[in-house]
């Protein structure tokens, strides 16, 4: 009889003395239903997940065992993935690869994650169990984050078995069998395999799709001899099959960076992390033929495709994300004296049974490559297929700061800059990088893609990177910007404010209008359409006026932090007049707008709602407060429910201003419901985050 032994959770080394955020005790807690059969296997030699057991017996497995949990149900698996734009990607192989998932001879369900009219056209093309899923965090590249495809993957209820594969991979029937056997396995596990290249492919799917032939048409059985030329995948990160069961538990111990998917390191660094986290069970299935990988993508993962209708220089600098990334969090790029894995299990196919061989002491430079024999010839059959398994350090770096962007600020306009040469602009130091990302989060739902960031600091800067938004760096930025004390009448709010309008002006000369947005700026929807057909010479702004009725030019009532100017000679004389009036005050830019183009007491006002700049000519429009209200108006910020009563109103955007204090200004946006962030996670939260439970920690 077998006895239980007991595991004690040990939390992963981490590198540079930082810390990921931990995934709490919740998570830990979920996989300690698993704790029995994880004490028995660990105990045991070897595990035989056979079906009837009498056939484990008769393979020499004399403590033979059929994992308790087995009612012969099908377990329900969904297969994510993520396809990619040509040139990088194939549409051609991704279709080849999508419809081998449909014919595995379970009734499988496939999530495409991506936002672009490829995953969509596909999954129309291949019928009700596809679907096209754009609910995940995006690069300004279009390149999906890692962090978010696991956390969407994870946040499948309706699902036993998780498989997350590359778009290209053609999985075989042999990965149905196996998943069927470990999904009865009573407890947490997760499953790695790699895929095979294959350079000629000589096979393909039946008319009916059920079943793969030769072009003979030969139905071929992937059960037989692996063909010699069948090299495994072993270089290519995109070559990993990952697959897991009850995603609601936690994978391993700690947040999982954001990767940028595809590009390096990722799939290694997350295998890495679930073994040494020691929370579930880990199969190494790399013996048995799950799945097939055009070698062609292997070669294509070091070369750097341009994407964005190849307006993007190259892509390099996204691997060395990656590789930063792997080198600060986690255990991945510490090279450690061997030590035991009590999770690791080999799995090897005897006839129609799967044997679990006992790994007992890894070296981190092998990662998966065992120092002692294994039973049951398992070294040499892998020795013979040419697979093995190994931790491939490629993704570690020495760098300890992000790459930079290789783009100028003409560039980046180029890239994001809608069809009427529009941009919308956000300026933040570190102070405000959650109302940032929040800020960012809130567009790209809004599928507002024409935005970009001017960092005030490096730490801003690389952050913004990491988080894949299009940021620059203005060079002439105030160095000493305060955490805490950079808000309305300060010193520092004075230095930050007149960045402002410099930037602008610079994006002007270069032939771009600008919505500049502050990051406390809430959006409902999209407001750039209504502001662009103000038309020419026509410069429109929020009022800051919080009396209900009376005139909303006031002197020094217009509002700085939310204003649209278009790039005509009218408006950059006016920015010109206005950031040099700035330079010259001991206040912030706020009164400058004002006093330059309303005059000063208002001299150039025009009725209640306008001012004329007798210089220019040009018009200056405040903004309908119902539209466009300010933090003050209607104390709309106190009302029970912010966005209901903002709805009623036909509000655009709401400004989180008129309170001091950065804590305090955080806290009304994130109580009112408006916040789009999820800082543990580094993700925005998507309609499938749990977000129901209050649990979003004050940064």
């Amino acid at each position: 009889m077998l006895l239980p032994q007991h595991h004690h959770h040990r939390e992963p080394p981490r590198r540079g003395g930082r810390r990921p955020l931990r995934g709490g005790v919740a998570g830990l807690a979920s996989s300690l239903a698993g704790c029995l059969l994880l004490g028995l296997v660990a105990t045991a030699a070897m595990l035989c997940l056979s079906s009837p057991p009498s056939r484990a017996r008769q393979h020499g497995g004399s403590r033979g065992i059929v994992p308790a949990g087995g009612s012969g149900a099908t377990p329900r698996v969904t297969i994510f993935s993520a396809p990619r734009p040509p040139p990088e990607g194939s549409p051609a192989r991704q279709e080849l690869a999508a419809r081998s998932w449909l014919a595995l001879p379970w009734n499988v369900s496939v999530v495409l994650l991506g936002a672009g009219p490829e995953s969509v056209a596909l999954a129309a093309r291949l019928g009700h169990r596809v679907t096209a899923d754009a609910a995940i965090d995006f690069a300004f590249t279009g390149t999906p984050f890692f962090h978010s495809m696991v956390a969407r993957a994870q946040a499948a209820a309706d699902t036993d078995v998780c498989v997350l594969v590359d778009a290209e991979i053609v999985l075989l029937p042999e990965i149905v069998n196996a998943l069927d056997r470990f999904s009865k396995v009573d407890g947490d596990w997760f499953l790695v395999s790699l895929s095979r290249n294959v350079t000629d492919p000589r096979y393909q799917l039946a008319d009916s799709g059920s079943h793969w032939v030769q072009a003979d048409g030969k139905e071929v059985s992937f059960t037989e001899e692996i063909p010699a030329e069948w090299s495994s995948s072993e270089g290519s990160d995109r070559g990993l099959i990952m697959a897991w069961n009850n995603p609601s538990s936690a994978l391993h111990a700690g947040v999982l960076p954001s990767f940028l998917y595809g590009r390096g390191a990722q799939n290694w660094w997350l295998a890495h992390e679930v073994l040494s986290s020691e929370m579930r069970l880990f199969f190494d299935a790399s013996s048995l033929v799950l799945g097939l990988y055009p070698e062609s993508i292997s070669a294509m993962q070091h070369v750097m495709a341009s994407s964005k209708n190849g307006r993007l220089p190259s892509v390099s600098w996204e691997y060395g994300v990656n590789h930063h990334l792997a080198a600060v969090y986690g255990s991945y790029c510490c090279r450690s004296p061997a030590r035991r894995f009590p999770m690791l299990h080999r799995v090897v196919k005897q006839s129609e049974d799967y044997m679990l061989s006992k790994v007992d002491t890894l070296v981190s430079s092998d990662f998966f490559i065992s120092k002692q024999g294994n039973a049951h010839g398992v070294d040499s059959l892998r020795k013979k297929q040419n697979v093995s398994l190994s931790g491939y350090l490629h993704g570690c770096s020495s760098e300890t700061s992000a790459p930079d962007l290789p783009y100028s600020l003409s560039m980046l306009l180029d890239l994001v800059a809608d069809e009427n040469g529009s941009v919308v602009l956000g300026v933040a130091g570190k102070s405000y990088r959650d109302m940032l990302m929040s800020w960012a989060c809130r567009l790209r739902r809004l599928r507002v893609t024409n935005f970009l960031v001017c960092a005030l600091d490096h730490e801003t800067y690389e952050f913004s990177i990491l988080q894949g938004l299009p940021v620059f760096r203005d060079p002439l930025s105030p160095t000493n910007v305060s955490f805490d004390d950079c808000h309305f009448g300060t010193k520092c709010f004075q230095q930050v404010t007149k960045v402002k309008s410099r930037i602008v002006l610079e994006i002007l000369r270069l032939g771009y209008n600008v919505l500049l947005s502050d990051v406390d700026v809430y959006w409902f929807g999209n407001p750039m359409p209504l502001l662009y057909s103000l038309g020419l010479a026509t410069f429109g702004a929020q009022s800051d006026e919080y009396n209900e009725t009376g005139p909303i030019n006031l002197p020094r009532r217009l509002n700085s932090g939310f204003y649209f100017a278009r790039s005509d000679n009218a408006t950059i004389i006016a920015m010109e007049m206005i950031v040099k009036h700035a330079a010259s005050s001991g206040l912030s830019e706020q009164p400058s707008f004002y006093d330059v183009l309303c005059g000063e007491n208002g001299t150039n006002r025009i009725g209640e709602d306008r001012c004329l700049e007798p210089n220019t000519n040009l018009t200056v429009v405040f903004l309908d407060r119902d539209l466009f209200p300010n933090g003050a108006y209607k104390g709309l910020w106190e009302k029970r429910d912010v966005r209901a009563t903002c709805k009623e109103l036909g509000c655009f955007i709401i400004h989180n201003n008129w309170i001091n204090k950065r804590r305090k200004k955080v806290h009304r946006q994130m109580v009112s419901g408006l916040w789009d962030y999820d800082p543990t996670s580094r993700q925005c939260l998507q309609e499938w985050s749990a977000q129901n439970d209050g649990a979003i920690p004050f940064v």
